[in-house]
């Protein structure tokens, strides 16, 4: 979480650049992005190629796909490759969990979870790690049966089930967290209730998208990056709303007065400064304990 506090400040300040996105569709079905940028100060260069192979769950592999590679800028060398899913799984969802701590009720015990997957699962272990109290979770999957593995992996530490209905399990939820694969909305809009916090992590292509038409004017709205959002994120689809970047509200430049009514909406497509961060972290704590293996370089 301290790596990705400092990506959103060092963007908010504008000490950290993040490069054009690219994240085109393959003659294959599938999706590949590339995120990169640098910070000069600390000598931090890279990039993220990742994207999604809706094919590998037939093969028995993981749809999201993702390597990270950092680069000494004054060479061009890599430094290091690294497994960019373990990254990208932790990140957003220390991402989500700092958006929770900003702009959720601290009140909130009530969890609706779309998804059941590797993201959601991250996303309800920082939210409940931000939480701290007893909290009930309404869970929404692929089918209408229970997923027992989901639900044992939060067993003891919150009352957990099925929803019954969806629409029933957002308006009686207050923070609510859609990571699924962004094929389309997937409640009503007037179920969101006043007061309520959206932690929205599965739209990061342009035409996902997850929530309904009329929430974000409803809500004051939070993004990662303003531009990005309003390109492959829930702001694609209305932007022309204003939304504050998150960072801004770490760095002080901008400042939130929430009531018990707003509604927020964290709208995260993701930073190439928020994997930079973590994989300088990760690279650091590596060398330091003499872990990864070494290969060899033409020069």
């Amino acid at each position: 979480m301290a790596a990705v506090r400092e990506a959103f400040v060092l963007h908010s300040q504008r000490a950290g650049r993040v490069f054009p996105l690219v994240r085109e569709k393959l003659h294959t079905g599938g999706v590949f992005g590339i995120k990169s940028g640098d910070v000069a100060s600390q000598d931090l260069l890279g990039f993220k190629a990742a994207g999604f192979w809706p094919g590998n769950r037939a093969l028995g592999g993981e749809p999201h796909q993702a390597t990270v590679v950092l680069f000494d800028p004054h060479t061009g060398r890599p430094l290091c490759i690294m497994d960019g899913n373990a990254i990208t799984t932790a990140r957003t969802g220390a991402a989500g969990g700092l958006g929770l701590q900003l702009l959720g009720r601290r009140d909130s015990t009530r969890i609706c979870v779309f998804g059941t997957g590797v993201q959601a699962r991250v996303q309800l272990e920082y939210t409940l790690q931000v939480l701290s109290q007893p909290c009930t979770v309404q869970y929404v999957g692929r089918s209408a049966e229970p997923e027992p593995a989901f639900e044992a992996a939060f067993q003891g530490r919150c009352a957990i089930g099925l929803a019954r209905e969806r629409n029933e399990a957002v308006a009686n939820s207050d923070v609510v967290i859609t990571a699924t694969t962004g094929s389309g909305t997937l409640f009503d809009g007037d179920a969101v209730q006043p007061g309520t916090h959206l932690t929205c992590v599965g739209t990061d292509t342009a035409g996902k998208r997850e929530l309904p038409e009329g929430v974000l004017k409803r809500a004051h709205i939070f993004v990662d990056d303003r531009a990005q959002a309003r390109s492959i994120g829930e702001c694609q689809w209305a932007p022309a709303l204003p939304c504050t970047e998150i960072g801004d509200l770490l760095a002080g430049t901008a400042t939130i007065e929430r009531s018990p009514t707003d509604i927020t909406v964290f709208d995260m497509t993701g930073l190439a400064l928020q994997d930079l961060t973590v994989a300088r972290f990760l690279y650091d704590s590596a060398i330091r304990k003499g872990f990864g293996t070494a290969v060899a370089w033409p020069w």
